[in-house]
């Protein structure tokens, strides 16, 4: 079976800045036959995010996250429909995901490595799991919950520095005994600098004399909180309390473009590619 795939072209170094170019669109075989306990889909969306600008680099800096590798396909949040499958508790027509879904037209996937998804519960609209309804939703939902220090009827101020990104759109200068919620800082993926990267000395001072606290956040640590999250966060969508916003790119082709938009502020809310309908 002939399909189309994206590869990783070129690294733009440690402190450099990603481009297009970096991933190149070539044609590929993928085996007729699956085997037991495989599935074989059709890519529906593929999510690009500020995380995967560690990912092209030969040493990510973490220890969960693996680099891709030059020549070969580049992978990440994915959402497509089955269209054969050897694996007991899915049909063709099921729609699925992975956090690791090859950037393909049609993938063959270890059937225990997808999850199955219920468009239910986002009214159809399959591309929020991939956001609003997924890592990206959860990670602002729990990063406030469990972090953010917020007390309903308090008259706290809350600021979200990204907010026009993914997570931002969905979360919501310094004060007087603040919290500080670190989790990403895009602006700081193309330096060689640790994460979190140091503070200025004079906003160290700052930080010290206001008594401001400062806090990583790790989605991953979280995720036995996945599914209630993922249910709360659809009924709000379906309520109409939690506002979605997406930028969507139609064509494998153009997920390098993509990519470049969203680590250059291009995106309002969550960067989409859409491979097929």
């Amino acid at each position: 079976m002939i399909i189309q795939r994206v590869v990783l072209n070129s690294r733009p170094g440690k402190n450099g800045v990603p481009v297009a170019e970096n991933f190149q669109m070539e044609v590929a075989t993928l085996p007729d036959k699956i085997t037991d306990g495989q599935v074989r889909a059709r890519t529906l969306y593929l999510s690009v995010d500020p995380y995967m600008r560690c990912r092209m680099n030969e040493d990510t800096g973490s220890d969960y996250l693996l680099p891709w590798q030059l020549s070969e396909v580049a992978d990440g949040g994915g959402i497509g429909v089955v269209e054969e499958s050897k694996h007991t508790n899915l049909v063709k027509g099921d729609i699925v995901t992975s956090f690791n879904w090859p950037w393909q037209t049609k993938v063959i996937l270890d059937g225990r490595l997808v999850q199955k998804l219920d468009p239910q519960l986002v009214d159809g609209h399959l591309s929020y799991f991939l956001g609003a309804a997924g890592l990206t939703g959860m990670t602002s939902f729990l990063g406030i919950k469990e972090k953010g220090h917020v007390t309903p009827g308090a008259n706290q101020t809350m600021v979200v520095s990204g907010a026009a990104g993914a997570c931002g759109s969905l979360a919501g200068q310094m004060n007087q005994n603040s919290h500080i919620i670190l989790c990403g800082q895009i602006s700081q993926y193309n330096k060689d600098v640790p994460y979190p990267p140091p503070l200025p000395p004079a906003v160290e001072e700052i930080q010290k004399a206001r008594n401001i606290t400062r806090e990583r956040f790790l989605v991953l640590n979280y995720m036995d909180k996945q599914e209630t999250s993922i249910l709360q966060l659809c009924q709000w969508i379906k309520k109409g309390k939690l506002k979605v916003r997406e930028t969507v790119v139609k064509g494998l082709e153009n997920i390098g473009g993509a990519f470049q938009t969203m680590m250059t502020g291009g995106n309002i809310g969550k960067q989409i590619v859409l491979v097929s309908e």
